[in-house]
């Protein structure tokens, strides 16, 4: 068997550096063990087998001493540490390996919990999987109130907390809150809480300011040395487990049908650290670690994770910076919802004037409005001050006169998807803004190039195609026509940044990535069911990806009305590949909003539209369909150039379609399911090696 240090041989090392402290009024001598890898903050400290070595060797030293009131723990300026090497842990290729991995963790880790003398762990920063683990095994923690990022973020990634963090964090603040951290948050688009919050959940035992945090930090350990400060633990009955653990396992199987093993396998872990001891629950661990370590999930866990954190930062074919134009006032064509959720972002990242126009002043007050209420919503939850929602309300105004666009430096429009209307709007901006004046759409399907091709300089015409809800979705696909210039792209991209969005560079193709490939996908679906399979089987048939809705359910939170136009307009594009289901049309001219009611129960008279077919498949037929259909498009889509590589399809299909991130993107699972031939990645990436 290899080494587990030569797989890690490229690792930045954290070294566990110890320097003693004298605590305050005479409670004796503190073993300050700091974890750094001698980076800064952009460059978080891990965990290798060189750094767990380098911890287990300053454990040792403390250890061998007498005269040791307590051993503290800290990280670096702003980081405490963010968990195992991960990029190493992809390498490993063997069980053996993989178990150990799990071993030296927990062997190193536990010592904490295991000393002599008291120990503690001064959470300075951002704590993450094994850093948040390595404070949970001291017998005391204390954390920043500015700590950003406090997380256990496995199961995201298809792994479990496999160095201690199931056995001992729902022991510490139960089994409801742990489920919290350890599934529920990291199944929400991985969310992270912050510093007050993890206090207030009870992973720390005292909060401090950022300002003097170690200082008081060490005043606090002195007080519970001298016996002045009790700190109290709730012990946590059989009843406590049953409830939260059902209820966590029913949102794991609503939101993945089963699909990804990780959170099952850590549900069992939570369940078992109601009865197990710590060895057999470390144990345990261990097991799930190894399992989870040689299985497909955690390689295409971590490639989606370097497409979000790397290629999503660095766009491919994105112009030189330095060509991008400033922007000091936006206009925003519409004053509908998504223009008002465009406006309202506007105004909050880039912190200029914001003016929508639109027909009528009723349906202008109402843009306005929402974005002033939304801002009210805000400062209500103190994420603005008084003085910053006055502010940003007197950014967003409204004009009836595209006149209020003379100064903009950027235009979008965000009016009724159709050809004519969005010329004509572009038409009467060009006559009132600036020659450099960035003039962009929102549209999801409609050509750019045939948009601007009435305009005097169609050369400053982009796609800016944001997705549902603005402020939530991360995904920006930036589309270049046949005449934009590379300084109308450059600004495209450096405002994509400035509003914290992940922009890809998209050909101007009908319906770009997204909804091309949606349309698909659900254009197959639908069709099985028009052709006479039972709406439920063909609806479920695809359940085993994991996807975050199901087919009809999309099309409901879609709307049919919007989905017909979309396959109405890839079907004048490629006929031979997307079809316009007759029924789908029948129930759009019904008002239906979808299959189901409100509460998303099936609804018979809706589903009903769908009857009548007399070749049925199986949900199996269904399923091979299509995916077979998307390898097809996208195949098709990067033979025309639409993006520059897959990985781009991947990162578009994760960030704007909720793609799992355990399926690592769409085209590695076409890969690994023998549908793609040839493959669409080298084997091995996002999978295990052959």
């Amino acid at each position: 068997m290899t080494d587990i240090r030569e797989i890690f041989s490229d690792e930045v090392v954290t070294r566990a550096i110890v320097r003693d402290v004298e605590l305050p009024d005479g409670a004796g001598t503190m073993a300050l063990i700091t974890l750094d890898n001698g980076f800064d903050h952009t460059k978080p400290s891990t965990f290798g087998p060189a750094g767990l070595t380098s911890l287990a060797e300053a454990l040792d030293s403390v250890e061998a001493r007498t005269d040791l009131a307590a051993v503290g723990v800290t990280g670096k300026p702003f980081i405490f540490a963010v968990g195992a090497d991960l990029k190493g842990a992809a390498l490993v290729a063997e069980r053996d390996q993989a178990l150990e991995i799990g071993r030296l963790g927990h062997r190193v880790f536990r010592r904490l919990g295991e000393l002599s003398v008291p120990s503690f762990a001064f959470v300075n920063g951002a704590a993450m999987g094994g850093g948040l683990e390595v404070a949970l095994h001291c017998a005391y923690r204390t954390i920043s109130s500015g700590v950003p990022a406090v997380a256990l973020p496995e199961c995201f990634l298809g792994l479990v907390p496999g160095w201690g963090g199931t056995q001992l964090l729902p022991r510490l603040i139960g089994p409801a809150a742990a489920l919290k951290l350890i599934i529920e948050n990291p199944l929400s688009q991985n969310r992270m809480i912050k510093g007050r919050d993890a206090f207030a959940a009870g992973v720390a035992d005292a909060m401090f300011e950022p300002a003097d945090f170690l200082e008081e930090s060490l005043r606090w350990a002195a007080k519970v040395l001298r016996g002045e400060v009790t700190v109290s633990r709730t012990d946590h009955t059989a009843e406590d487990w049953a409830k939260p653990v059902a209820d966590a396992r029913f949102l794991v199987d609503m939101k993945l049908r089963g699909a990804s093993p990780a959170p099952y396998r850590a549900l069992e872990l939570v369940e078992l650290a109601r009865t197990a001891s710590r060895d057999e629950g470390f144990a345990a661990e261990d097991e799930a670690l190894a399992d989870l370590l040689m299985g497909d999930e955690l390689r295409a866990g971590l490639y989606s994770f370097d497409l979000v954190q790397r290629r999503a930062k660095r766009p491919a074919g994105a112009p030189e910076a330095a060509l991008a134009r400033k922007v000091t006032k936006v206009g925003v064509v519409g004053a509908g919802l998504m223009a008002s959720q465009m406006a309202l972002l506007f105004a909050r990242r880039l912190e200029v004037p914001v003016v929508l126009t639109d027909l009528d002043q009723a349906r202008l007050d109402k843009g306005v409005g929402y974005v002033h209420g939304e801002i009210d919503k805000l400062l209500g939850k103190g994420r603005v001050s008084a003085d910053q929602a006055n502010r940003l309300k007197g950014l967003v105004t409204g004009s009836l006169t595209k006149d209020a666009f003379a100064d903009a430096d950027f235009v979008i429009e965000a009016v009724f998807e159709d050809m004519k209307v969005k010329q004509q709007v572009f038409a009467e901006v060009e006559q009132v803004v600036s020659a450099e004046c960035v003039l962009a759409t929102n549209t999801s399907s409609l050509s750019l190039t045939e948009m601007a091709s009435r305009l005097e300089h169609p050369e400053r015409v982009v796609g800016f195609h944001f997705f549902n809800p603005v402020a939530v979705m991360p995904l920006l696909e930036i589309i270049r026509g046949a005449r934009t210039d590379d300084a109308t792209l450059a600004t495209a991209f450096a405002v994509g940044r400035t509003l914290r969005k992940s922009s890809v560079l998209v050909k101007d193709a009908p319906a770009f990535v997204v909804n091309r490939i949606l349309t698909r996908f659900m254009g197959e679906v639908i069709g099985a069911v028009d052709e006479g399979t039972p709406l439920e089987t063909a609806d479920h048939a695809l359940d085993g990806l994991g996807l975050p809705m199901s087919p009809f359910a999309l099309l409901q939170l879609v709307g049919p009305a919007v989905a017909l136009h979309v396959a109405e307009t890839m079907h004048q594009a490629f006929p031979d590949r997307f079809g316009v289901s007759e029924n789908l049309a029948r129930l759009v001219a019904a008002g239906k909003p979808g299959v189901f009611k409100p509460d998303f129960t099936p609804d018979p008279e809706a589903a009903a539209f769908f009857a009548g077919g007399t070749s049925p498949s199986t949900a199996e037929e269904v399923r091979l369909r299509a995916l077979r259909a998307l390898e097809q498009e996208i195949r098709i889509m990067l033979d025309e150039g639409v993006v520059s590589a897959p990985q781009d399809i991947d990162l578009c299909m994760i960030l704007g379609a909720g793609w799992p991130f355990h399926l690592g993107g769409i085209t590695p699972y076409l890969d690994r399911e023998g549908v793609a031939r040839p493959r669409f990645l080298p084997p091995g990436v996002a999978s295990v090696p052959a």
